[in-house]
């Protein structure tokens, strides 16, 4: 038998007492109230990041897992939706297969939407038949975010499927439904869509409460909405999640859902309800099966000296120490990594375009928000008649090339960066992962492109000749190496782009969503410039 002597913050009485909790084989045998007048540490039950998309931290499953236990995740709900729109279900499989030896509860979901759309190139589909294959796994939990919330709308025959076969196995429904409102909003509850991660407002996700949805507080690399929805917390604790969606490994090493436990406390929201809102909830909703502190269930638990603070001193699975100190027992692995990358490498000439002596569609970056706004802005030609960046107006040139396929670049004109000089490139490029770049000129463009290009896949920044690459050569999407070596990679990458005079807080991430073409307003695709919310093509050029 093992035993603990600690506070234990008990979310079900709403009270601190001290306690002596006694595990044997994985399971809490008896917890028992002490007397004591030591200062003892807080025992919490672990932390569930309630929807995240492992592949977006460029870490393997194993990598991630050993560096989310030390900020107390126990479990996570995870998408593999990013590594399936390159390869397919056998993506979902080599992810399933890392994470099976990792001691951390990883739920993964069956991806419902590959490809996102019709309007970009990706590297494979999953039908409703390849869905309802996964989602007859025990490994795995739910459906997937339905981003194709105008298929659900329209009834569309395979999107309807997969919500079919998902309630069919009482498997939950994923939703995605950034600023849908009103009566669209309530036909997308009432076709089974349970959740949703996107609100960006807190009038937009109190209304889906009110019409039955449970909603995710968001707080991640890229998407920040937890400023606008904390409130929801102690309003409505038994409907509302915390999640991160999207986090790159210089944020995950400093941090996971203890972060927004502890913002949400500095707020001054209830101790009880944030806990719930980490804990419980995610695993009542998706079934997961790890412990919360109560005798009979698996001997999960945290531990730390300040709730305030919400440091993790020690994180237990199982009744196994996983992580002390900020040191893990979880060891990598490095499988041979799974790829999709069908090109050679550009040429300059590929990125030039010709002025038609008309206004452009400018695509308008909003620092920390997936979505973007737009407007009309004239260009400059050179002598050949090509377009110019304009770098005092910030008005720069955005190319997607296609990995999967040779063809040429599709061509856009992005604003709010701030870059002064250079290019930065990535192969992670919501949904279908092709390579995206921003650039002040074609020549360095082309370098960060094919940069890329050579490595299959990765994070690049060009400038006069001056190359760096962080190498993903697993779908292009993610390292094969632990936590602390992307990231320390990463915030090199992420430190030039910054001094070539991005003002973005998080340049690689936001560029990653600038082909999604599911997040309003207007976005970029291998194919052409795209408005959501009309859900078309537009001309560059008016």
């Amino acid at each position: 038998m093992n035993s603990i002597c600690a506070t234990l913050v008990d979310i079900y009485r709403r009270e601190q007492y001290p306690v002596e909790m006694i595990w044997e084989h994985q399971r809490i045998v008896s917890i028992q109230r002490i007397k004591t007048a030591d200062r003892l540490p807080y025992l919490l039950p672990g932390f569930c990041d309630a929807h995240v998309h492992i592949e977006s931290s460029m870490l393997l499953p194993q990598a991630f897992a050993a560096e989310v236990v030390k900020h107390g995740t126990i479990a996570t709900i995870s998408d593999p939706h990013e590594i399936a729109n390159v390869c397919g279900i056998d993506g979902v499989y080599y992810m399933l297969k890392n994470a099976a030896f990792v001691p951390v509860y990883i739920g993964f979901g069956a991806p419902s939407c590959v490809p996102a759309t019709a309007f970009e190139t990706a590297g494979a589909n999953l039908d409703a038949e390849a869905v309802r294959e996964l989602l007859n796994r025990k490994d795995i939990y739910y459906l997937s975010e339905m981003m194709n919330y105008p298929g659900v709308l329209c009834g569309d025959d395979e999107v309807l499927k997969k919500i079919t076969y998902a309630r069919e196995l009482h498997k939950p429904v994923d939703g995605h439904a950034p600023g849908l409102t009103g009566s669209d909003a309530i036909r997308y509850i009432q076709a089974g869509i349970q959740t949703d991660h996107e609100c960006v407002s807190y009038e937009e996700a109190l209304f889906k409460i009110q019409h039955g949805m449970q909603i995710l507080i968001r707080e991640g690399s890229s998407a920040k909405n937890f400023e606008a929805l904390y409130p929801l917390i102690d309003q409505f604790p038994e409907n509302v999640m915390l999640c991160t969606d999207d986090c790159h490994p210089d944020d995950l090493v400093k941090g996971h859902i203890n972060t927004i436990v502890k913002r949400a406390l500095n707020k001054g929201c209830d101790l009880y309800h944030v806990l719930r809102a980490a804990s419980i909830n995610p695993k009542h909703h998706y079934h997961l099966d790890y412990g919360l502190l109560r005798e009979g269930d698996y001997a999960d638990f945290i531990l730390t000296r300040d709730l305030n603070r919400m440091q993790i001193d020690a994180t237990f699975i199982k009744g196994d120490c996983i992580s002390r100190a900020n040191k893990t027992s979880i060891t990598i692995s490095k499988p041979e990594p799974i790829n999709q990358f069908n090109i050679d490498k550009t040429d300059v000439k590929d990125f030039a375009i010709k002025h038609k002596g008309t206004p452009f569609k400018i695509i308008l970056a909003l620092d920390g928000q997936l979505i973007t706004e737009m407007e009309s802005q004239s260009m400059q030609a050179d002598e050949q008649g090509n377009v110019m960046c304009d770098i005092q107006s910030d008005l720069l040139k955005i190319c997607v090339v296609n990995r999967y396929h040779k063809q040429p670049p599709a061509i856009g004109f992005i604003k709010n960066t701030g870059l002064l000089k250079g290019a930065f490139a990535s192969s992670v490029a919501h949904d279908s992962h092709n390579i995206v770049c921003v650039g002040t000129n074609d020549l360095d463009i082309c370098n960060a492109v094919n940069a890329v290009i050579a490595h299959s896949g990765g994070l690049s920044t060009a400038m006069g000749g001056h190359i760096q690459i962080l190498p993903l050569p697993v779908a292009g999407l993610m390292s094969l190496e632990d936590a602390e070596t992307v990231a320390v990679e990463y915030e090199k990458l992420d430190r030039t782009v910054k001094q070539y005079g991005c003002r973005l807080q998080s340049p690689f991430m936001t560029l990653s969503f600038m082909a999604l073409l599911v997040i309003p307003k207007l976005k970029l695709s291998d194919k052409g410039l795209f408005d959501v919310e009309a859900f078309q093509f537009v001309d560059l050029q008016e």
